[in-house]
Formats: structure tokens, sequence, C-alpha cells
């Protein structure tokens, strides 16, 4: 399996095993076409600071990442069929303004989507 935050697979990540997602060097949220949160891995749980109790079974772009509730990141989940695409952004939700890059990915026939965040110095 590939552990590489711009090569990982949509497939593998829904294949995978919690231990194996949770050992994955950068953040792993999953959710439903619903926006329902339905997979969030350990790295994310630290990095961000909210337990997985605070974040599994609710609308990642109303209650979890508001400031991903926009035409960049949100509405490209609904206007795209397939989406495999990198973006650097800037976190800003209960935290200092934070750079990352996140790799948005959707796939046909895949109910779950994710949003993968690295957290580490970007250019």
């Amino acid at each position: 399996m590939s552990n590489k935050f711009e090569t990982v697979p949509i497939t593998e990540l829904v294949e995978a095993d919690v231990e194996w997602l949770d050992g994955l060097p950068f953040g792993v949220i999953g959710f439903a076409p619903d926006a329902i949160v339905t997979l969030y891995n350990a790295t994310e749980s630290g990095n961000a600071g909210l337990s997985p109790q605070r974040v599994l079974g609710k609308h990642f772009f109303e209650e979890v990442a508001p400031c991903m509730n926009n035409f960049m990141v949100a509405q490209r989940f609904d206007d795209e069929d397939v989406l495999d695409d990198i973006v650097p952004y800037v976190l800003t939700l209960r935290m200092r303004p934070t750079p990352v890059r996140l790799r948005l990915l959707k796939a046909r026939g895949c109910a779950t989507r994710f949003v993968l965040i690295e957290r580490k110095a970007t250019n």
C-alpha cells in the first residue's frame, strides 16, 4: 500500500484498516456523499486537537471544518464527478493561520470522499 500524500489511491484509503490509516504521516478525513464524517485518522486528530468522538457523525463542512465550506473545497465535491487534486490552502478555524496542502479525492462508484491534509512546509 502507498503511504504517500500525493499518490495514495482512493481505493486503498477505502479498503485500509484503521491501524494503517492512523499510521499515515498526514491527516485523513473520509465522509459520505451527505458530508457526514465516517473516517478520521489519528494524525488529523492530533494535529487538529479534535477527538474522533467530536468529529465522527458530524457534517464536515458545517460542523467540523466550516473554513473549507467554500468554492475551493466543498463546492468541488458537489460539482465534479471525479476529483483528485492537490490544493494549497490555509486553515484558519480555531488556530493561527496554518498553511497546508489539501488533497481532494472523489471517485465514481466510491461512496466515501476524502480530504487529506499535509501540514508540513508548503511552497
